[in-house]
C-alpha cells in the first residue's frame, strides 16, 4: 500500500468509527422512560376512520422517533421520523396492526401509542398505558384496555385486537346486555370472562323506561349506583373476580367493559389505577374522556331526552361518590384493595408498571 492510500484508509477508518460512535451516541439501547415526563409535550393519535397515524409535539424540542409491532420490538437502528419543531407530523406505519413508538429528545425518552384505539365500532376503547404515577413511573403499553361494548366491532377491529394480540375480555354487563348484544371476539381471545354487574338493575332498563326520571333524579341515581358499585355483594365479587385475574400475566393482554365503558367500567379503572399508585386527579381525568369518547354515541338520545344526560355520560361527582363511600366503610382505597379486593399491591406495580430507568 503506497503512502496516499494509507492515508486514505486511514481516513476512511477513523471515518467511519466517528460515525458509528455518533450513531450509538443518537439512540437508545432499549426501550422505556427516563429524563423528563414528556407526556405533557407528546402523543400519538391515530384516526378511527383514515387510519392515519400522527404525532403531535405540542412544543420545540429536538425529537427522533423509532416505531415496532410491541414495546418490546421497536426498532431501534434507525428512526421513522426526526424533527426539533412544534406540530403534527404523519408517521408512515402500517394501517391494520397497532404501532408502538419510542421517542428520544434531549430532555428524556418516553414510550407512546395511542391511548383511544381507532376503532370502527367501539367509541371507548382505550389503553391505560402511559399514564403516569404520583412517583413518576408509568403504566405499560399493551397489557389492558377499557371499553364500552363490542358487539359492533369490524372486521378491521378484530384484525386489530387479534394484531395486539388481546387474549382475555372481562364483560361487567348484565346477563340481559349481552343476550341483546353478544360481543364479538377477535380469534386471539382464550378467556371470555362475564362478570355480570347489574346495580340497581339499570342496565336492563331500556331508554323508553327511564324517560320520566328528572335530570335531578337521574343525577342522584349515578351517585347512587358507584356507591353500590363498590358496597354491593355482587358487584364487589365480580369486581374480586376481576383483580384475581389482572394478577395473573398469562391473563394479559386483557380489556374490560360494559355497555358504555364509563361506570362499571369507570369504577374498575379507578381501583387498577389506584393500585399502582396513580393520583386520584389523573384518575378523574381519565374518568371524565369518557365524555368526549362518547358523544358520537349518545347524542341523539341526549338531544331526545335532555334530562337523561347523567345515565349517558360521566361527572366527576359520581366516582367521587364510590371513593367516598370506599372511605367511609374501609377507612382508605388502598386497604379496600388489600383487604377486599385481595390485591397485591407490590405484584400489581411489577406487572404494571415500567421499571424506573
Amino acid at each position: 500500500m503506497d503512502g496516499n492510500h494509507e492515508k486514505k484508509y486511514i481516513f476512511y477508518l477513523l471515518a467511519g468509527i466517528t460515525l458509528m460512535t455518533t450513531s450509538c451516541s443518537n439512540r437508545t439501547d432499549r426501550t422505556g422512560y427516563s429524563g423528563e415526563d414528556l407526556s405533557k409535550i407528546l402523543s400519538i393519535q391515530r384516526d378511527r376512520t383514515s387510519k392515519q397515524t400522527v404525532l403531535t409535539v405540542a412544543s420545540p424540542v429536538s425529537w427522533k422517533i423509532y416505531s415496532g409491532p410491541s414495546p418490546n420490538s421497536i426498532n431501534l437502528s434507525a428512526p421513522l421520523l426526526e424533527g426539533y419543531e412544534a406540530g403534527e407530523y404523519v408517521l408512515d406505519v402500517p394501517a391494520d396492526y397497532r404501532s408502538y413508538f419510542q421517542v428520544v429528545t434531549p430532555k428524556g425518552e418516553a414510550l407512546l401509542a395511542e391511548q383511544h384505539l381507532p376503532l370502527e365500532g367501539a367509541f371507548n376503547f382505550r389503553d391505560l398505558g402511559g399514564i403516569r404515577t404520583a412517583e413518576g413511573r408509568y403504566v405499560r403499553w399493551g397489557r389492558i384496555f377499557r371499553s364500552d361494548d363490542l358487539s359492533q366491532l369490524t372486521d378491521y377491529d378484530l384484525t386489530y385486537l387479534n394484531n395486539i394480540p388481546i387474549v382475555s375480555v372481562v364483560d361487567f354487563r348484565s346477563e340481559t346486555e349481552i343476550e341483546n348484544a353478544p360481543d364479538r371476539l377477535p380469534a386471539s381471545v382464550n378467556g371470555d370472562y362475564k362478570f355480570s354487574i347489574s346495580p340497581g338493575n339499570l342496565g336492563d332498563l331500556s331508554i323508553e323506561n327511564i324517560t320520566n326520571l328528572s335530570e335531578q333524579q337521574a343525577d342522584s341515581l349515578m351517585m347512587m349506583i358507584n356507591e353500590w358499585l363498590v358496597s354491593m355483594p355482587e358487584a364487589v365479587e365480580m369486581t374480586k373476580k376481576f383483580f384475581r385475574l389482572l394478577q395473573d400475566e398469562v391473563n394479559l393482554p386483557l380489556v374490560f367493559h360494559c355497555t358504555a365503558g364509563k361506570d362499571r367500567t369507570g369504577m374498575a379503572a379507578y381501583l387498577f389505577l389506584y393500585s399502582l399508585g396513580v393520583d386520584e386527579e389523573t384518575i378523574f381525568n381519565n374518568y371524565l374522556d369518557s365524555n368526549k369518547y362518547l358523544r358520537r354515541k349518545y347524542a341523539t338520545y341526549i338531544q331526545a331526552y335532555p334530562a337523561l344526560a347523567p345515565l349517558l355520560t360521566v361527572d366527576r361527582r359520581f366516582l367521587e361518590a364510590g371513593a367516598k363511600r370506599i372511605r367511609e366503610e374501609h377507612g382508605s382505597v388502598e386497604k379496600y384493595l388489600k383487604d377486599v379486593m385481595k390485591v397485591d399491591i407490590d405484584k400489581m406495580r411489577s406487572i404494571y408498571l415500567y421499571p424506573v430507568r
